[in-house]
């Protein structure tokens, strides 16, 4: 009979096998913002390490890459969130080895909802089943979480959620940016106090019970799983989950997921429903003035994401048409942040944008040249 080696033993085996396996030539590698995942089938040893079946057990080869910072992310292991789930949340991916620098967990074998609904309505029972997701993550206790950062705000303070949101979009989104950003943010219209000028406008707040977040739940983080029974929706993901003011997890979801204005509404009243038969019926105290709030903060904090993203994304000697594109995106993320800013003027036409794109680019190269050749000399 086979026997398991010590637990020291064990873990340095299974770091062996396991670097051997993400490194292998075979599986489907996909990139995400965030993580450059390995998508292989586990093999012996390393699947009877794990106690795996070998061959039929497809695994996430999980390894975060350096990227501009453009949304917060409190907790740095992923498997300590995950491992916080099991028993609360359904469908949701193990982690089945956490290394620091990059994690091994298991692959849900689905297809992506950006893939089966890329863009209109997905339907009442997703829209249920994604409400019920909601719910189950209110109900994972705070004790079972790792431990919050020591400047996090108190407990129900939604003001003060709100306001660690909007002082990271400040601080460490557009100031940490603005040497790389901050001429092209002033060509396209951008407001130098775009943060400020929009907390100056917020009216006060209902205290409403913290809970799990997940923040980024859109098209590509759910997985339509078939089963047996039907369809089953699980939410992958969860490296930037905080624990705040549930709204604001509302509110991201609403943005991202593109809903028009009949099942944005159904979704508001599906989550409402969902969290009240939960027995988290504080939850939604407030709604009614506060989920604006929180959709007008997405809007606005976007923009810097937005623009940036665009702006890298731009190929090496970018053509017309991939100025265009670009110059389409940042329109309308300036666009929705227009009415949360207060921005007066129109937003810039297309070749004002182009222009503005090519000007960075250009002065972005020569910043890039300039680095090289002070480490080659």
């Amino acid at each position: 009979m086979l026997h398991h080696p010590p637990r020291w033993a064990h873990q340095s085996l299974v770091r062996v096998f396991a670097e051997a396996r993400r490194r292998g030539s075979d599986g489907l590698v996909v990139s995400g913002h965030h993580n450059i995942n390995r998508i292989a089938a586990l093999r012996q040893p390393l699947a009877f390490l794990l106690r795996q079946p070998s061959g039929r057990t497809p695994a996430k080869f999980r390894t975060p890459f350096p990227t501009v910072e453009v949304v917060p992310r409190i907790w740095p292991s992923e498997a300590r969130v995950l491992r916080a789930l099991e028993g609360h949340v359904r469908g949701v991916p193990r982690c089945l080895a956490d290394f620091g620098e990059w994690s091994l967990h298991e692959y849900i074998d689905g297809q992506p909802l950006a893939e089966a609904v890329p863009d209109g309505p997905i339907g009442s029972e997703r829209i249920m089943a994604l409400a019920e997701i909601f719910a189950c993550m209110a109900g994972v206790p705070e004790g079972e979480l790792p431990p919050l950062p020591a400047d996090w705000p108190r407990p129900a303070d939604s003001r003060g959620f709100l306001e660690w949101l909007a002082r990271f979009a400040k601080e460490r989104v557009y100031k940490v940016n603005q040497p790389r950003f901050g001429a092209l943010f002033d060509a396209i219209g951008v407001p130098r106090d775009a943060i400020d000028r929009f907390m100056g406008s917020v009216p006060a707040m209902t205290p409403r019970p913290f809970v799990l977040l997940h923040t980024d739940v859109h098209r590509a983080n759910v997985v339509v799983v078939r089963t047996p029974h039907g369809e089953r929706l699980s939410l992958i993901d969860w490296e930037l989950a905080l624990f705040g003011d549930p709204l604001h997890d509302l509110a991201t979801h609403l943005v991202r997921m593109d809903y028009d204005k009949t099942e944005q509404e159904l979704m508001v009243r599906m989550w409402t429903d969902a969290m009240r038969r939960a027995g988290h019926e504080g939850v939604s105290a407030g709604m009614e003035t506060d989920l604006p709030v929180y959709l007008d903060f997405e809007y606005a904090q976007s923009v810097f994401p937005d623009v940036m993203r665009a702006a890298l994304l731009l190929p090496h000697r970018p053509g017309e048409r991939d100025l265009a594109l670009a110059a389409g995106r940042i329109r309308r993320a300036l666009q929705r942040a227009r009415e949360p800013l207060g921005l007066i003027e129109e937003v810039g036409e297309e070749q004002v944008v182009v222009h503005a794109l090519r000007e960075w680019d250009a002065a972005d190269e020569g910043r890039r040249l300039l680095r090289v050749g002070h480490r080659g000399g």
